[in-house]
């Protein structure tokens, strides 16, 4: 028989529900999915209690941000796993963690998130329809929880996508004048792609483990699904590397081009000091409490304007000549 409930008011097996939470709980074909968002301790325990958790696994769930691991309970006969993926922040401009806490045994699938991760919400929702549901949840619980990490592997792409039209837009900007906006926007990229790297990286052998179990615990007979989940995760660091090497390229590129700058403005300032070095040394000389020859004549002042003109005329011209400006 199949059946749907959704917990808020009368949860399955006498777990209670917390107000702040979103519980809710599916049943299709024999398998049960309970996806719990935002969980209570009360609640973590509850279930853990109602489907023998190992009480280390619960204070696993209950700790936030633990490594994304995976560990297997064959007295019970589940998997733990914990994943993380990213969540970008728009004020910070920052991805961050989100955890998934996950149990999987042969019938049931128990999953914990914060509620940040769009994937986990939306196959909810699925759930809720009975045409979704059969097709999420009507072969097993290691096909159930093969579809909640591909959604979650696949709404990564769009993020280094966006990534990617950002590399470019600053490839374009960096060779403008604005040279401070652009070393800002470079720092935001560069944080943003180490968080990705430090987010992303740990969950591949998880689901490499998973790949060299989908035919024995999770009982998957097709091939490669979760091989194929490995497939995602690598296309995924193998973009963030090609991003790093991009962000490690151009801040090289902005460093060249903003010494060159410096470099430029600093070669025109010393020309410049060059230039009037010899015209204050004759203001310095005509200037000194001294009898100057001709001083009193009329045409001197024009004289040494004309001096001075002619020596920065010709230093110029010297240096047009060895094309130092």
């Amino acid at each position: 028989m199949n059946n749907r409930f959704v917990s808020h008011t009368a949860p399955p097996n006498g777990i209670m529900s917390d107000p702040t939470t979103a519980h809710k709980s599916f049943t299709e074909g024999g398998l049960t999915w309970v996806d719990v968002m935002c969980p209570s301790r009360d609640e973590v325990l509850a279930l853990a209690d109602h489907y023998h958790f190992h009480p280390l696994h619960a204070e696993d769930v209950l700790s936030k941000l633990q490594r994304p691991k995976i560990d297997e309970n064959d007295e019970e006969e589940y998997l733990f796993l914990v994943l993380h993926f990213p969540v970008f922040n728009e004020v910070d401009r920052l991805s961050v963690t989100s955890e998934v806490d996950i149990f999987v045994g042969r019938d049931y699938v128990v999953t914990f998130h914060d509620g940040q991760l769009r994937p986990m919400r939306r196959l909810s929702q699925t759930a809720d329809d009975d045409r979704g549901r059969q097709l999420l949840m009507g072969r097993s619980s290691g096909f159930l929880i093969y579809r909640q990490i591909e959604a979650l592997i696949n709404y990564c792409f769009p993020m280094l996508y966006r990534l990617d039209e950002k590399l470019d837009a600053l490839e374009e900007h960096i060779f403008r004048r604005d040279v401070q906006t652009t070393v800002q926007e470079l720092s935001f990229l560069r944080r943003d792609i180490i968080a990705l790297r430090r987010i992303l990286k740990p969950n591949i052998p998880v689901v490499r483990y998973l790949a060299a179990r989908e035919r024995d615990f999770l009982r998957l007979d097709e091939d490669a699904y979760f091989g194929d989940l490995t497939d995602g995760l690598t296309r995924i660091w193998d973009m963030l590397e090609e991003h790093k090497d991009i962000i490690e390229g151009l801040d090289s590129t902005l460093s060249s081009l903003t010494s060159h700058r410096i470099n430029q403005e600093m070669k025109i300032f010393t020309l410049i000091s060059v230039i009037m070095l010899p015209m204050t040394l004759v203001a310095s000389i005509l200037g000194m409490n001294v009898a100057i020859p001709y001083a009193d004549h009329p045409l001197a002042l024009p004289a040494t304007l004309l001096l001075m003109i002619i020596i920065a005329a010709s230093l110029y011209i010297f240096f047009r000549f060895k094309r130092m400006v």
